[in-house]
């Protein structure tokens, strides 16, 4: 976050530093620095540079990379994609040409690709002159399940990623730019899902913080299985 910038700027956007994204995504940190923030590697004593996926919406504060809501959705579908078996340079690809077609900077993200993400990966492959990049038959299926399976707890405003719903899918918890700043909260009530954990910590007692804050104990409970299964990550 840029210091000359007023954090009432960032409702409705999201603000996430990279260990707060990391950790959401589970994700080693170090692997969205190099996604947002381009690396150099050495080949043949020839030192080469990797740019970045894209630059994030937010300005870096201290030298180091702040996210939204929706570069924290593309890092998402980025994450799955690898996870499974597409490359980077696939994925760079689907991405560039992703933005072209659906006019958007943050097309993974976006409707349209809910809808039109395989033919547009395909096409991606063919634009790039590259396709001998992947097993054709086999990675048009893992890139259906991803788009299928990632869209699955996303909510969609329109034509853009509204929410999600990080907890299983469950509709208890919620992460949406336009509460906390995008940080996990009850969907309900609206208290962050941190503060419901750290208050079982600290009572004892998942029915005296369902009382004290005035949420349902079955919220409480996801809220502390959710932090836990963060820390395992």
């Amino acid at each position: 976050m840029n210091q000359q910038t007023p954090i009432h700027e960032f409702v409705g956007v999201g603000l996430y530093s990279v260990a707060d994204a990391a950790k959401l995504l589970k994700a080693p940190p170090r692997n969205l620095r190099r996604w947002l923030g381009g690396y150099d590697y050495k080949r043949d004593d020839e030192i080469r540079h990797v740019p970045p996926l894209w630059t994030p919406d937010i300005p870096k504060l201290d030298d180091d990379i702040e996210l939204s809501f929706r570069d924290l959705i593309e890092l998402r579908f980025v994450r799955a994609f690898l996870e499974k078996g597409i490359g980077l340079k696939a994925v760079r690809n689907c991405l560039d040409y992703a933005r072209q077609c659906i006019e958007t900077d943050r097309p993974f993200s976006s409707g349209r690709f809910r809808t039109d993400g395989r033919t547009i990966f395909l096409e991606s492959l063919e634009a790039s002159g590259e396709p001998k990049l992947l097993d054709l038959k086999e990675k048009q299926y893992v890139f259906k399940q991803v788009v299928e399976q990632s869209f699955k707890d996303l909510d969609l405003e329109g034509d853009i990623v509204a929410r999600w719903r990080p907890y299983r899918g469950k509709d208890s918890i919620v992460v949406d730019p336009t509460r906390s700043f995008g940080q996990p909260v009850a969907a309900a009530s609206g208290v962050p899902t941190i503060v419901l954990a750290e208050a079982v910590k600290a009572e004892g007692s998942v029915a005296r913080v369902a009382e004290l804050y005035e949420v349902d104990k079955s919220v409480v409970q996801d809220a502390v299985r959710f932090h836990e299964e963060l820390l395992a990550a």
